[in-house]
């Protein structure tokens, strides 16, 4: 039996292959960790567009960009959406421009940036290409005034 602790081995070069082959840490090692997908986002209930804030949610941490409560966070925002193989055709549609779940979904290669291509954690900040140091928490900000804080699709 395999801990739970106990990360699988990243097979080289897994980004290439199909998103539903991919193990259980091949698919979180995809992650860039951006947190452009903890900003929360406005949809236009007219057009279906999607409008990024620069309001992340209260579980982001500003600096490393990851989630505070990654393994529990939808205990503490419920509407949190687990991405996984089945559930990206649903919902790809509200990620970044840059994510390398979209990219790889739309059969589009990672960008050089990537952590995955680079072999360095820190080059998606250096690119500029993450949230750190530039978002405002959930809780600062009346939800009414999130439309203040629309952003650039990313």
């Amino acid at each position: 039996m395999k801990s739970s602790n106990v990360r699988e081995a990243l097979r080289p070069g897994f980004w290439n292959r199909p998103l539903d082959t991919l193990t259980a840490s091949e698919w979180e090692a995809l992650c860039d960790g951006c947190g452009k997908c903890c900003l929360n986002k406005l949809e236009d209930a007219d057009t279906g567009e999607i409008y990024f804030t620069r309001i992340s949610c209260r579980l982001l941490d500003d600096h490393s960009c990851r989630c505070t409560q990654y393994e529990n966070r939808k205990t503490f925002v419920p509407e949190c959406v687990v991405l996984t193989p089945k559930t990206i055709d649903k919902v790809a549609y509200w990620l970044p421009s840059t994510c390398a779940y979209k990219l790889l979904h739309e059969g589009k290669p990672l960008f050089d940036w990537h952590p995955l291509i680079s072999g360095d954690p820190e080059s998606v900040h250096r690119a500029d290409e993450s949230v750190r140091g530039w978002t405002l928490p959930e809780f600062e900000v009346a939800e009414e005034e999130w439309e203040d804080h629309i952003i650039e699709d990313l």
